[in-house]
């Protein structure tokens, strides 16, 4: 199966965004593949205030309009890596949401980021998402036609505990959209998506965002698809673009099979 991961730099302009994310979704589909994974906040990328202002409906807006059309057009499947989303409930803050939409263009599942990026970095970068966005509750798993895929989103990546509910549930696939910063990426990216992947024997598919962004935030980029050894299969480069890499189901099995950690998981002693 033929997947692909865009590599995008977001900015204050939704319309801009849009319009470079679905050339290179085109890009992607032109080399045959069959589901194509944007990044984290990939229509939109500023400040609290311009967040809340081009946040969006669920299922309802230019962004969630531009993923359901391309889909139902090209028919594939197409991750929204995230979209800043207005919550069903009241409340004053936003969801991060992740969005599945299916080759006829409707809203296959969605996943709200659980684990929320909240820290001071030591290069003197503040970063508060819980002062914009409210964690999801709900893990992100869907059945599809190539079997279960997983959800999360970006700071998700340091918590293997989810990494490994997913796959005891059935996930062969789990989607990684992210905007990882360039202090803390250059050194913990790659090493930890090739861990999760290596844990739990699963393909990961990682659509990053690159560059600079609104406030002088940079995004470390180096998207990815990692197999379920350890292996990047596909790495961008640093730029804008897109990659595609095929997922070799039977390569799976038989990585479980030889290395079978997956049956040797100890419940008895402990447990998520």
């Amino acid at each position: 199966m033929l997947v692909a991961a865009v590599q995008l730099t977001s900015k204050a302009n939704k319309k801009k965004n849009l319009a470079v994310a679905k050339a290179l979704m085109t890009r992607a589909v032109r080399q045959g593949a069959e589901l194509v994974a944007l990044p984290e906040y990939f229509s939109f990328i500023g400040t609290k205030a311009e967040l809340f202002k081009e946040a969006e409906k669920k299922g309802d807006g230019p962004a969630h309009e531009m993923v359901s059309s391309f889909a139902r057009e090209h028919e594939v499947y197409v991750l929204a890596g995230s979209i800043p989303t207005y919550s069903e409930k009241k409340t004053d803050k936003l969801l991060n949401r992740s969005l599945l939409y299916g080759p006829d263009g409707k809203l296959v599942a969605h996943y709200d980021k659980i684990h929320l990026f909240d820290t001071e970095l030591l290069d003197s970068r503040s970063y508060k998402e819980s002062e914009t966005f409210k964690p999801g509750e709900k893990l992100g798993i869907v059945d599809t036609p190539f079997g279960k895929v997983g959800l999360t989103l970006c700071y998700d990546l340091r918590f293997p505990e989810l990494f490994r509910a997913l796959t005891m549930k059935g996930c062969r696939v789990i989607f990684v959209p992210a905007a990882f910063t360039m202090y803390t990426g250059k050194d913990h990216w790659l090493p930890l998506l090739k861990a999760r992947a290596i844990e739990n024997q699963v393909y990961i598919i990682a659509p990053a965002q690159i560059g600079t962004h609104a406030e002088k935030k940079s995004s470390y980029g180096k998207s990815c698809v990692i197999d379920p050894w350890g292996n990047i299969i596909a790495l961008a480069p640093d730029c804008e673009t897109v990659i595609v890499a095929d997922l070799d189901f039977k390569f799976l099995a038989k990585v479980r099979k030889e290395l079978p950690v997956l049956k040797h998981y100890r419940k008895d002693l402990f447990s998520l």
